[in-house]
C-alpha cells in the first residue's frame, strides 16, 4: 500500500508518517508545495535514522502524481467524507491520500471522488480533526490487516 501526503504542512507529522512508512515498507509520496523543505531538521528528527529505509517519492503538483499514476486506485481520507474507512476494502496496490493538516483535502478533489472517500469516525465533537500520523496509522494498519500483513 501506498501513502500519499498531499501538500503536508507540519515536518514532524510527515517524519512520524516517514518512520510508519519505513516500518511497513509502504512507498511515502509527498505532493508539492510542501509546507517545509525536505532536509528539513524537525522533518529528520521525527522520522530518526529510518529515512534510508524509506521508499519517497516527491511530486512537484497533484497533476503530476496523477499522470504518473494513470492506473493507480486511490482512497482519499477526510472529516468530511461520508462513510467510515472501516467500510473500505483495501487492496495490495492502493494509494492512500491525506490532506494538510490545516485544511484538509480540497472539497473539489473529494467531489470529484465521493464514492472513495472516507473518515475515521470520531466519538467528541470537541475534537477537530486527527493528528495526521494517527490519522494515517489508523488506516494504513486497517488496510494491512485486510490483506493479512499483520
Amino acid at each position: 500500500m501506498n501513502v500519499v501526503l498531499f501538500e503536508p504542512e507540519i515536518p514532524p507529522n510527515t517524519g512520524s508518517v516517514a518512520r510508519l512508512c519505513a516500518a511497513t515498507r509502504s512507498p511515502l509520496h509527498l505532493i508539492e508545495p510542501l509546507g517545509f523543505e525536505i532536509d528539513d531538521k524537525h522533518l529528520k528528527r521525527a522520522g530518526l535514522d529510518y529515512w534510508p529505509h524509506v521508499d519517497l517519492q516527491v511530486h512537484g503538483s497533484w497533476q503530476e502524481f496523477t499522470a504518473r499514476h494513470r492506473q493507480a486506485r486511490l482512497r482519499f481520507f477526510s472529516k468530511k467524507a461520508a462513510k467510515s474507512y472501516t467500510s473500505a476494502h483495501f487492496g495490495e496496490d492502493d494509494f492512500l491520500v491525506f490532506g494538510p493538516e490545516t485544511r484538509g483535502l480540497p472539497e473539489s478533489l473529494l467531489r470529484a471522488n465521493e464514492s472513495h472517500s472516507y473518515l475515521i469516525p470520531m466519538m467528541s465533537p470537541a475534537v477537530r480533526s486527527l493528528n495526521l500520523a494517527n490519522a494515517v496509522s489508523i488506516v494504513l494498519y486497517e488496510g494491512l490487516r485486510q490483506l493479512g500483513k499483520v
